[in-house]
């Protein structure tokens, strides 16, 4: 027969392991909500007034050289590379989910990265940095294995 004592004691481990079981779900939540808040404030970015004028020039205008970029439009690179360049990075060390970053940026990437790598590979040479833009190549990279999966 099972005393008081035991009893008490087998009802607090079990206590305790809900308790453990039950922080795990919430922290895993946490993790999840998190990725997705910081998609969320990415899209924001991506959506406002600014950037969809320097995603347009960009897709619109012919790159040529980084210097010939940096004098025509006065910055050190193009902002909106800089941009997917650091969700790419984000994605690579596993801080955000792919098929989130799909979902709002897919219909987008392919053609992004399409304009841009060659511009990247030039710009690479230029400088002599053979990993600049690496994040927006795993970006690109990924959504278009993501994509082709997907039929």
């Amino acid at each position: 027969m099972v005393d008081i004592s035991e009893m008490s004691t087998i009802v607090a481990a079990v206590g305790v392991l809900i308790g453990v079981v039950l922080t795990v779900v919430e922290l895993r939540n946490l993790v999840k909500q998190r990725k997705t808040d910081l998609v969320t404030n990415l899209y924001s970015i991506y959506s406002s007034e600014g950037f969809q004028k320097e995603w347009h020039t960009f897709m619109t205008e012919e790159l040529g050289s980084l210097n010939t970029y940096q004098d025509k439009f006065g910055v050190e690179f193009p902002p909106s590379a800089v941009f997917f360049n650091e969700i790419g990075i984000l994605l690579e060390k596993g801080l955000i989910d792919v098929n989130l970053v799909n979902s709002l940026f897919g219909g987008v990437i392919p053609r992004y990265w399409k304009k841009f790598k060659p511009f990247l590979v030039t710009c690479r040479k230029e400088i002599g940095q053979p990993k600049l833009g690496r994040g927006l190549e795993y970006l690109g990279n990924e959504i278009q294995k993501l994509q082709s999966k997907e039929g």
